[in-house]
Formats: C-alpha cells, sequence, structure tokens
C-alpha cells in the first residue's frame, strides 16, 4: 500500500487558499478516478481508496490543520504499516514561482509548517514529495499570502501543474520519480 497525502487546512473558509494545493490535487485524483473521500475520525482524516492494478493507494486529507499533519499521517502509516518510503506527499512551496513543480525524495522541511509535524512524528524523512509553487509576496507577511486565495492567472498555472502531475501520477507511484519529473519539466516547458 501507499499513502498519498495532500496537506492542507480543512473547512470551506480554507478550500481555495494556495495553502490547500495538495487537498485540490487530491481531489482532481478522486475525481479523475472516480473516487470519493469519506471521514476517518479516528485517523483525523479524509481517506479515499483507490485499487490500481499494481497495488493500493489511499488518499489521504489530514483534518487536524496544516500545522499537525503529521499526527495524521503518522497515524495512518502506523495502522496500515506503511513505510516512509511509500508515502508521497503534495504540498505548496513558498520558494517555487507559481506555474513550476518539484519532486523529490527525502530532505529537510525548508520551513514548511506541514513537513515540520511530518517531520515531528515519522520515523523518518524519507518520503517523496511534489512540492507546487506558490511563490513569494513580494511584500507583506508569509501567513496572509498562504491564507489568500490565489489570483486567476495564478489559478490557470495550478491547473496546468496538476494536468501535468496527474499525467505523470502512475509513473511516481511506481517508483520512477525521476522520469515523472523530466516528462513534468518538459510538459510545463511546452505550455
Amino acid at each position: 500500500m501507499q499513502l498519498l497525502v495532500g496537506l492542507g487546512n480543512p473547512g470551506s473558509k480554507y478550500k481555495q487558499t494556495r495553502h490547500n494545493v495538495g487537498f485540490r490535487f487530491l481531489d482532481l485524483v478522486a475525481k479523475s478516478e472516480g473516487l470519493h473521500f469519506s471521514a476517518a475520525p479516528r485517523m483525523h482524516a479524509e481517506t479515499a481508496t483507490w485499487n490500481r492494478p499494481d497495488g493500493r493507494v489511499l488518499l489521504i486529507k489530514p483534518q487536524t490543520f496544516m500545522n499537525d499533519s503529521g499526527e495524521s499521517v503518522a497515524a495512518i502509516a502506523h495502522y496500515y504499516q506503511v513505510a516512509c518510503e511509500n508515502i508521497i506527499v503534495i504540498y505548496d512551496d513558498l520558494d517555487l514561482p507559481v506555474g513550476k513543480l518539484r519532486l523529490k525524495s527525502g530532505g529537510g522541511h525548508g520551513g514548511h509548517n506541514g513537513l515540520r509535524s511530518l517531520h515531528q512524528h515519522l520515523p523518518d524523512a524519507n518520503y517523496e514529495r511534489a512540492k507546487i509553487g506558490i511563490g513569494r509576496p513580494t511584500h507583506g507577511e508569509i501567513t496572509p499570502w498562504v491564507l489568500g486565495c490565489a489570483e486567476e492567472g495564478d489559478r490557470a498555472d495550478e491547473a496546468r501543474v496538476f494536468a501535468a502531475l496527474l499525467d505523470e501520477l502512475s509513473t511516481i507511484l511506481t517508483g520512477n520519480l525521476a522520469q515523472a519529473a523530466n516528462r513534468i519539466h518538459m510538459a510545463l516547458q511546452e505550455k
């Protein structure tokens, strides 16, 4: 089994914020595959099971709020006995420009509070990451930026990134992160 985790904050108030790109991407995957999320209150998450020919993938939207995402993800990983290298996390990244995506395995939390929580609760940081660029504000503080809604042009860029990531999701799930990263890069360059 693999865990596909989208980071975000629960509730309609946060649905369209920059911080919720992980939730929005998982909603797209669920729609594309005909999956439905249901509440998993004991795990503090909404989950959907994707039965693929090569194994099961559990889509997870933690409902603990971003800063405590690790509590939910670690509980689910422990319950299903999923190793960290079989966890893929999709989240927003301030250091990437809007319309960019970076895939990587392992590493630090880079100041991201959701990842910081994952680092605190998981046995190691060897999970895979799909970092979706939201850019940094040119002026003002970070918190209102990440909890604000993206402008129309940025939403169009997000849709392009989502489409490219969705096209390569099977490649990522089969462990070919480098191949997926190259193809996503090429796809985003062409548009």
